[in-house]
């Protein structure tokens, strides 16, 4: 259904060379076209999924899924732009266990009275979301601690801390993959009545390589009209990162766990979304940092603003009450979207700095 938003994709081209100053316009549209190639590569990657079971295919999904996101934050760390990376990266954890999670449990409620997932592996993702959180927050209590006492201080911890976060996140991997994939295999039986058209690998991969080079092109266009959008608009900067950016990020996710919700494979349907926070948390935002040190015009750190790491604070709490239990149903995705929704509000109406 997608598909006819291709379109947009020389539109918004055309509008970079031809009508450079209008940034909203082209802001706009960008937006747009990135939506059908993050649904196209959501859709590659749910074929290669299911060809690997539910977790190594939650995996890759989160993987593939969180390119665009990732495309898009390095184009931001190029500009220098670390304000909006960090609130992108908060707004992707923030958005993946609210607004996919809650659509996912919404759309399959709908559908299905009541639907079982694997409590071990939902409650050992949100460990590590908690473990994530417990990162950001530390190096915002280091900064009040310390202030200006230790230049340089700031920049060490973030770094120190990004290297553990990946080491982290590697053990994850194989705790999930190797030593324990059962805490992450399907409880309940899926819906397999309603299957698309099996694709080749290399069909697969081909269409994943074509979307992952558009939506990088796609998206040096997007980032070099943020801050003037947002501008023209009355808009913070952090609402557009956190809320905007994050949500077009995560298109490829949002299509793909709720078709999986839909067809009653809710293992695969929270491996994707929690999945993605996880690896946003565990493995992106580390990377960034790493990255910042060669590309940019300076360091990016970890300190993120008392707003951002409460937003996930908060996030991973109410997520942790939903998912732990090993079920869900239609009321549960509505208090997860109603969350996000109080969190949108309060940025939305944040004035600009």
């Amino acid at each position: 259904m997608w598909n006819w938003l291709l379109g947009f994709v020389p539109i918004v081209i055309g509008l970079e060379y031809l009508a450079p100053a209008h940034h909203a316009l082209i802001f706009a549209t960008a937006a747009i076209a990135i939506l059908p190639l993050a649904a196209w590569l959501g859709r590659a990657t749910e074929q290669l999924a299911d060809r690997s079971g539910e977790g190594i295919g939650g995996l890759l999904n989160a993987t593939f899924g969180n390119a665009a996101e990732l495309i898009i934050a390095l184009a931001a760390l190029r500009a220098g732009l670390h304000d909006v990376v960090k609130a992108t990266i908060v707004g992707s954890i923030v958005g993946n266990i609210l607004l996919v999670l809650g659509a996912s449990m919404l759309a399959g409620g709908m559908h299905y009275h009541e639907q079982r997932f694997n409590p071990a592996g939902a409650r050992a993702q949100a460990t590590m979301l908690t473990l994530a959180t417990i990162a950001l927050i530390i190096p915002a209590a280091y900064g009040a601690l310390v202030g200006e006492q230790y230049a340089g201080g700031e920049s060490t911890l973030s770094i120190s801390i990004s290297v553990v976060l990946l080491a982290l996140y590697g053990m994850f991997l194989l705790f999930s993959l190797r030593t324990h994939p059962s805490f992450f295999l399907a409880s309940a039986a899926s819906d397999e009545g309603d299957q698309d058209q099996t694709w080749s690998v290399t069909r697969a991969l081909v269409v994943l390589a074509a979307c992952t080079a558009a939506i990088a092109w796609i998206s040096e266009i997007l980032v070099g009209s943020i801050e003037p959008t947002a501008r023209s608009l009355g808009l913070s900067d952090i609402f557009v990162g956190v809320f905007v950016v994050a949500i077009l990020g995560n298109a490829a996710e949002h299509s793909t766990a709720i078709t999986a919700a839909i067809k009653n494979r809710m293992d695969l349907s929270l491996s994707i979304a929690m999945g993605s926070s996880v690896q946003v948390a565990l493995f992106v935002a580390p990377l960034l940092v790493l990255a910042s040190l060669l590309l940019g015009p300076r360091p990016m750190d970890l300190l993120f603003g008392k707003g951002l790491v409460l937003t996930v604070f908060l996030a991973v709490v109410i997520m942790g009450q939903v998912a732990g239990d090993g079920r869900s149903d239609w009321l549960k995705g509505v208090q997860l979207l109603a969350v996000y929704l109080i969190l949108g509000l309060a940025f939305f109406l944040t004035p600009q700095v």
